[in-house]
């Protein structure tokens, strides 16, 4: 999760990454808003991504590679670019 971080604040836009599992600390820079699921189980980061994505006052973009994510975001208006593309931006930074 750290690593992944890290090289998020490499990207020159600001980026909110939301992680399964138990909270660990994690620094959040002006660039990059580290979240965790508000809840365990079975699509919790999922619910909050969409739910993040239904109450944005423009259309975000949403890193995924889950169809079922993909289709719930994209009715909210969000842009889904897939995480092999995105690795692909990230690993060119």
């Amino acid at each position: 999760m750290r690593e992944l971080v890290e090289q998020l604040k490499r990207l020159e836009e600001p980026v909110t990454v939301v992680f399964d599992g138990r909270p660990v600390e994690m620094e959040n820079t002006g660039k990059v808003e580290v979240l965790f699921a508000s809840r365990r189980g079975r699509n919790a980061a999922d619910d909050d991504i969409a739910a993040l994505a239904a109450s944005a006052e423009e259309p975000l973009r949403v890193v995924t590679s889950d169809g079922e994510l993909a289709g719930r975001v994209r009715r909210s208006g969000a842009e889904v670019v897939g995480a092999g593309t995105f690795r692909a931006r990230l690993d060119e930074l």
